[in-house]
């Protein structure tokens, strides 16, 4: 059975100034959802998910479908605000969905293997996907989890503030906890964190989560309870969001499940910001040139 390739890409791009899922930063028009995808085949994946929105449906279904056709299955599905479990409406003045975990529940019904999730806009590299893929192939327990680990120095924009989910491994390599740092950034070549108290240093060799992830279907069932307990909680409120990541912490710190620490030496790049994509482009022409991907993905 192969393994199912989860793409969240419902975001607007607010930070970014337009669709960034669908921004042309390859040699041949391409896309870093392109890159995902080609390296998610690569590693032996054998269906794709995206989870998208209404308002741009047509224009994404028409750019991705025909590229995919015959390559790999492919199916869409949707996330909106009031796409909300029975009994729970929309508060007044609440204009955006309800964040990743949110995202994630959109695809239970699509989903029947073990699934990796991606961020549409984050370019994980080759590597990386071969050793989730290698995870979800071997693990065999239904509450066994993975998480790639990025250095978060390497992770970092020039160009603003990132978030980042922060971890902690035990001796084993499993991770021990995680905690959503929103707002990251540098100050010359010093690291900080800053919430509400301030700012806090950061070493910058901080594992930290760029939302690549490997899942099992009961991850379905333990989101949706999660879910609901948040809307109790904080559904009236009009920013809250459902953090996946938080879920995993708590499943975790329970013993619920165990989550490997997968390190990679895969190169990862994103772009949070336009400022980043003169980066992002000389990178991939940087693979191309060492041979990592042709010049053209689909050709």
């Amino acid at each position: 059975m192969k393994p199912t390739l989860l793409v969240l890409a419902a975001g607007m791009g607010s930070r970014y100034g337009g669709l960034k899922q669908m921004d042309e930063i390859g040699p041949s028009g391409e896309s870093i959802i392109d890159y995902s995808v080609y390296d998610a085949i690569r590693a032996g994946f054998g269906k794709v998910v995206f989870v998208i929105r209404h308002s741009f449906a047509e224009q994404f279904i028409a750019r991705f479908e025909p590229r995919l056709k015959g390559r790999i299955d492919v199916e869409f599905v949707y996330q909106e605000l009031d796409y909300l479990p029975d009994g729970f409406t929309v508060p007044d003045g609440r204009e955006k969905p309800w964040g990743t975990g949110h995202a994630i529940l959109m695809a239970k019904d699509a989903i029947r293997t073990p699934f990796a999730i991606v961020n549409a806009d984050d370019f994980y590299g080759q590597e990386a996907y071969q050793q989730v893929a290698d995870f979800l192939n071997q693990s065999t327990a239904s509450n066994q989890y993975a998480m790639v680990g990025y250095a978060l120095r390497n992770t970092l924009s020039e160009h603003g503030t990132v978030s980042r989910g922060v971890c902690q491994t035990d001796a084993l390599g499993n991770l021990e906890s995680l905690v959503e740092r929103t707002k990251i950034g540098l100050e010359g070549s010093q690291i900080y964190y800053y919430d509400e108290s301030g700012k806090t240093p950061l070493t910058g060799q901080e594992p930290v989560s760029m939302n690549f992830w490997a899942f099992k279907p009961l991850f379905f069932e333990q989101l949706a309870s999660e879910f609901v307990a948040f809307l109790q909680a904080r559904g009236g409120e009009l920013k809250s969001e459902f953090y996946f990541n938080a879920v995993v912490d708590k499943l975790i710190k329970t013993g619920v499940v165990t989550t490997r620490v997968i390190n990679t030496p895969a190169k990862w790049f994103g772009v949070t910001y336009q400022e980043d994509k003169p980066m992002v482009k000389q990178s991939l022409t940087d693979l191309i040139a060492r041979g990592d991907y042709p010049q053209n993905l689909w050709q």
